[in-house]
């Protein structure tokens, strides 16, 4: 049996915020865009349909309280949300807050711009939002 590793690409691109019951959350470090990955922690998976029903049903349920919680955080016009695992095929979830006046607007973010770093501490401030955010939305604090 084989254990749950996080994809070193996933990783190094994005920063814990908290694990819900199936998943991992990480805030990605791009400050183009406020952008969630959920990272169900079961080993070899790649798409939503490897995981067992009750799993997936769980699933949604976490991809709508994130986008419910970066909504709330980010008080963002449009919400987007998709698992391509083009680039790494491990199985995740883009939860990304838009903006009409976001660089990519209105299409797809990726390959329109270079990931942009956080500055004085922007993103710690981030999380400690969404954390607080999830807290009040939940009981996984």
């Amino acid at each position: 049996m084989s254990f749950f590793d996080l994809n070193p690409r996933l990783e190094g691109d994005s920063l814990p915020v908290l694990d819900l019951p199936l998943s991992t959350v990480r805030l990605m470090k791009d400050a183009n865009y406020p952008w969630l990955l959920l990272v169900p922690r079961k080993p070899d998976l790649v798409e939503i349909i490897d995981l067992e029903e009750d799993d997936q049903l769980q699933l949604m349920r976490e991809i709508a309280l994130a986008s419910r919680v970066l909504r709330s955080a980010t008080e963002c016009e449009k919400l987007n949300v998709g698992a391509l695992g083009n680039q790494v095929s491990q199985l995740h979830v883009h939860v990304i807050a838009r903006f009409r006046d976001d660089a990519a607007w209105p299409g797809p973010i990726w390959g329109v711009v270079s990931p942009k770093p956080y500055e004085d501490a922007a993103d710690e401030h981030l999380i400690n939002r969404l954390r607080d955010s999830f807290a009040a939305e939940t009981d996984f604090d």
